[in-house]
């Protein structure tokens, strides 16, 4: 079964854990604590030479900024919860889709395919796919021909040039393509299934898990199927 991994945080964020509450340390400083604070330095200044009231005003801003600084910490702890669980759902419904993502090469099981996305800025010929072993060798290409400005799909049923099927595992893809005289290279998205999600901390994201390659973040992926 796939699994997600995540902290304690989104369990809590989602309910399925109390948070204790927390209290207050003993050595941080409370507003009654200031307060109690200030009366005795009202009490026990001198006469002769009382404090200002800009002084005091200055004394209960700074104390305020500090507390509201706290404040908006908390808030921003409670904010980063809220998002850490939305992306939570948004992995439990990525896992076992199939993505298309900016690398070069894919995995190919038993009597599976390997498909992807060829991009073309402009019309071009002789658009062809080079699919290449762990090791290098090139083991089949798929001719694509002509084709105009935008996307044109590929797909490979595992068969090698030399009639013979080959082994699972994964395989790395080039794509190569003329415009008139120049060779040009289009950009490549190659389709995975998704295994799992990692939730990194954060502002980390989402990171995919891809089934028999490297992982991947989220913001990567140019579309989910």
């Amino acid at each position: 079964m796939s699994a997600i991994n995540t902290d304690a945080n989104v369990f809590q964020s989602l309910g399925l854990a109390r948070e204790q509450e927390q209290q207050p340390k003993q050595d941080q400083l409370q507003m009654e604590n200031f307060l109690e604070l200030m009366i005795t330095e009202l009490t026990h200044q001198d006469p002769f030479k009382p404090m200002e009231n800009t002084e005091l005003a200055t004394q209960i801003s700074q104390f305020a900024t500090v507390s509201g600084i706290d404040q908006l910490n908390s808030s921003f702890s409670g904010l980063s919860g809220s998002l850490l669980s939305d992306q939570s759902l948004q992995a439990a419904n990525l896992v076992g889709r199939d993505v298309l993502v900016p690398i070069n090469g894919g995995y190919l099981e038993k009597g599976g395919l390997l498909q992807g996305v060829v991009g073309l800025e402009g019309s071009a010929s002789n658009v062809t796919v080079s699919v290449h072993s762990a090791e290098g060798a090139l083991v089949r290409e798929i001719e694509l021909g002509t084709q105009a400005a935008g996307e044109v799909g590929f797909s490979w049923d595992g068969k090698m040039d030399n009639d013979e099927y080959a082994d699972p595992g994964r395989y790395r893809i080039e794509v190569q393509a003329m415009v008139g005289d120049e060779p040009v290279a289009p950009y490549l998205l190659t389709q995975s299934q998704v295994n799992s999600v990692s939730i990194g901390s954060a502002g980390q994201g989402l990171i995919l898990n891809l089934n028999g390659m490297d992982s991947i973040s989220f913001n990567d992926v140019a579309e989910i199927r």
